[in-house]
């Protein structure tokens, strides 16, 4: 079947089968937050992107096989509610933004900087640190050698704009700024968005509205 990213909390999984990676999409809990856990083709290594809610719903999807990591894109509670309980049931490591780890109450093991590698099996995924949302707020990128690279933005670009920074003129320019030079001016249009909430979208998109969401401010 062909991938949507429409998902809903209570629903089945919607998977994007790549070459050397499959990407499982799950909506959990009240604020209807998007989980993401992906799977290293070559070595069932596995990795899940933000444990938000319904520890249930997580621990399913990740099955027998276990998982090494759960990567948290940023310090808000709706983004790690089931945190505790699935590295307990897993024993995964823990990682996150360098600048979020104090607002995060499940010890983080690895500690991510603007940059760094974070690896599932042979896949490489690259950290980058966008500030405005939260401190340290980061997203993952795949840049997937056999097709367009896919980002994984936590709460920090949607379809529509980036993410909420409760009208701080700073926060939103911060913002607004990270996401113009790591993720636009680095990756091509073709880039898949993967959100913290919600549809994805595509870099391409999203950029003829750049100049639109920095006039309104938000």
């Amino acid at each position: 079947m062909t991938y949507s990213g429409v998902v809903k909390v209570g629903g089945p999984a919607d998977v994007h089968e790549l070459t050397d990676l499959m990407i499982s999409k799950v909506a959990v809990g009240p604020m209807d937050n998007n989980a993401y856990l992906l799977r290293c083709r070559a070595t069932g290594e596995q990795l899940l992107i933000d444990a938000a809610n319904d520890a249930d719903t997580l621990l399913t999807l990740i099955g027998d096989d276990g998982i090494a990591a759960v990567v948290t894109t940023h310090r808000h509670g709706d983004h790690w509610q089931a945190l505790a309980e699935v590295v307990a049931a897993t024993g995964a490591r823990t990682y996150a933004g360098a600048y979020d780890v104090e607002g995060i109450p499940v010890a983080t093991d690895v500690p991510v900087a603007d940059g760094d590698t974070v690896r599932v099996g042979r896949v490489e995924l690259t950290a980058r640190r966008l500030v405005g949302h939260t401190p340290g707020s980061i997203a993952l990128v795949y840049d997937d050698p056999h097709g367009h690279p896919h980002v994984f933005t936590g709460d920090c670009l949607f379809p529509g704009g980036v993410g909420n920074t409760w009208k701080d003129p700073e926060a939103f320019a911060s913002l607004i700024h990270d996401v113009e030079t790591k993720l636009f001016a680095a990756l091509p249009d073709e880039s898949w968005i993967y959100p913290g909430h919600g549809k994805d979208t595509t870099l391409g998109d999203e950029r003829p509205h750049l100049a639109e969401w920095r006039e309104r401010g938000w």
